[in-house]
């Protein structure tokens, strides 16, 4: 997950009788994006916020979906809609979800507790001559977070499969990744990052995927034509930092801007107890620096700034017996730092889990993971994990009601910040399932990158209908 702080320190002065000095922390991450935008060249008069915020938010999902849709209907019409599918299937699922928080916002836009009413239908058809069409759309319905209100295409993909090659064709979601505090080579997709903070959300992205089999393994080449930018809490949100960020006076390296093409080409195979993939990324990071700026009320905002990049990567993993060893790593050319500079660098977390089967001879498998992650900037990352451990314990009970847990705690080793967290869900019924989320942080230094969301333990509680 990436976290941001960025304060304020006000001393008599400038500006009103108040200097204002904006104090940067070696990470950026979570922000929200209501405010209006900069008045530096950054920003032009007709990319102004107008409006209350759902309606801000309404507007930017509205403006992004009509482009998926678009590219969709080109997916859909590659598909023999001549012909009824031999096989299709309806599905997807509908839920409730509130997320309370004990502790009073740390600022003041923000609202106590928000309730959100989800949905994401599923549609599914196969033809006899091997091709398929997947479509899911998503929409979330927030009651705090305008900018959490949100609609987007997850997939809209038409697939032909062959001997030796599939073709994909129009808005798909691929993860690339093996470990499990964080997934550090998936870069594919853009991250719904309003979603949730774990980052396991992604939005859909535009592509032509090429796979080709081979016995010497699997080779896959994206063609990825439209760049989707992430998406950030809005100020009335919790779990955001005190500058919002200010998406729509976002910079690009690229004139092209958000048609920038990106290409990736995956080679992956397994041999024995291994599995492994290889890859290679060129183009806009899905990962923006921030660019500190003063909007037109002399408000300091964050303006998101994309980078072209150059990315190398690999994730391998090993099974022997009850032993999953996990490592992810890469290397990135051409991303700019927290402080604005550009600077390649490495990055990675590995570790293990084990698993105890059939514990005191029941049905209960108990796994126990432990993971380093590492990031060569150090202080100067962009990323939360610059040099974190993360232990933590999957209780899967094999029940019928499909009963799991996960549980674990992030520990920052360069100071006494702590993330714990806590995942349970379970199936009630054929058609229902009730899931919780618990995350809460824990000695948090003042000058922490997550001194600013301290105050945002909560508890999520998700009610899910799926037909």
């Amino acid at each position: 997950m990436d976290l941001a702080a960025f304060r304020v320190r006000a001393r008599s002065g400038d500006r009103g009788g108040h200097r204002i000095s904006l104090v940067m922390p070696a990470k950026a991450g979570i922000q929200g994006t209501d405010e209006e935008p900069a008045s530096s060249s950054t920003a032009t008069p007709d990319s102004r916020l107008r409006g209350s915020d759902a309606e801000k938010g309404c507007r930017r999902g509205v403006a992004g979906v009509a482009s998926l849709f678009a590219m969709a209907v080109m997916a859909v019409a590659s598909a023999p809609a001549w012909a009824d599918p031999d096989y299709e299937e309806v599905s997807g699922y509908v839920a409730t979800e509130a997320r309370l928080f004990p502790n009073d916002p740390q600022f003041s836009e923000q609202r106590r507790h928000d309730i959100s009413i989800v949905a994401e239908p599923e549609y599914y058809a196969e033809w006899e001559d091997r091709s398929s069409l997947a479509v899911s759309p998503f929409l979330r319905i927030d009651s705090a977070d305008g900018e959490r209100t949100h609609a987007d295409i997850r997939e809209a993909l038409y697939r032909r499969v062959q001997e030796d090659f599939d073709l994909a064709v129009g808005v798909g979601r691929v993860f690339w990744g093996v470990a499990e505090s964080q997934h550090l080579v998936d870069i594919v997709n853009q991250t719904d990052l309003i979603e949730n903070v774990d980052e396991e959300d992604k939005l859909g992205q535009p592509m032509v995927n090429v796979t080709l089999l081979r016995d010497w393994g699997t080779l896959n080449v994206f063609y990825l034509p439209y760049f989707r930018e992430r998406t950030f809490p809005g100020r009335r949100g919790r779990l955001r930092t005190g500058f919002v960020v200010d998406s729509d006076t976002a910079i690009y390296d690229s004139g092209a801007r958000h048609w920038h093409p990106d290409v990736a080409v995956r080679y992956s195979d397994s041999r024995g107890a291994w599995d492994y993939g290889i890859y290679h990324f060129y183009g806009t990071s899905r990962e923006p620096a921030f660019v500190p700026t003063f909007n037109a009320g002399g408000t300091v905002v964050l303006v998101p700034r994309y980078d072209l990049i150059n990315q190398t990567g690999i994730d391998v993993q090993y099974t022997t017996g009850a032993w999953l060893w996990k490592l992810e790593a890469l290397f990135r050319q051409g991303q700019r730092n927290i402080r604005g500079e550009e600077e390649n660098y490495g990055a990675w977390v590995g570790g293990f889990e084990y698993t105890f089967f059939g514990v005191g001879e029941s049905d209960v498998d108990v796994g126990i993971l432990g993971e380093w992650s590492y990031d060569t900037r150090g202080s100067r990352a962009t990323r939360a994990f610059d040099n974190d451990v993360f232990v933590g314990t999957r209780i899967a009970f094999n029940d019928i009601q499909s009963t799991e847990i996960l549980a674990g705690i992030i520990q920052d080793l360069n100071d006494s910040g702590r993330l714990i967290s806590l995942e349970a869900s379970r199936r009630i019924g054929a058609s229902y399932k009730l899931s919780l989320e618990l995350r809460a942080f824990a000695g948090i230094p003042s000058a922490d990158i997550l001194d600013s969301v301290r105050r945002d333990d909560h508890l999520l509680v998700e009610f899910a209908y799926y037909y």
